[in-house]
């Protein structure tokens, strides 16, 4: 197992309710491009703050790694909204760029 989701496993164990920990080992899960685990933890940390863009647009894109394009494309707009509502313009960027040359 690595490193980085044995420590992030355990801060949960310690702090389950801390989002920045379970945000932590989603981004771990990511890392290792395992993205079914990542987006479980991205979900739960989105469920406890649901206007946190960055986590919206990870779980975008595991579910655009997991063949999920429809839930990818939702993720994506709710995150371009959360970066339009909350003035962050490199997001926004990013993801007008993505949608605009989205293809189903």
């Amino acid at each position: 197992m690595n490193d980085n989701i044995e420590r992030y496993r355990k801060l949960l164990e310690q702090y389950p309710n801390n989002e920045l920990a379970r945000f932590s080992l989603g981004k771990a899960y990511f890392d290792l491009e395992q993205f079914a685990e990542a987006k479980q933890e991205f979900e739960q940390a989105l469920a406890k703050k649901p206007d946190w863009m960055v986590v919206q647009i990870l779980i975008g894109k595991c579910d655009l790694a997991l063949g999920d394009k429809a839930a990818a494309k939702t993720s994506f707009e709710r995150a371009r909204q959360l970066a339009i509502t909350q003035n962050h313009e490199s997001p926004l960027a990013e993801m007008n760029e993505l949608l605009e040359n989205w293809k189903d």
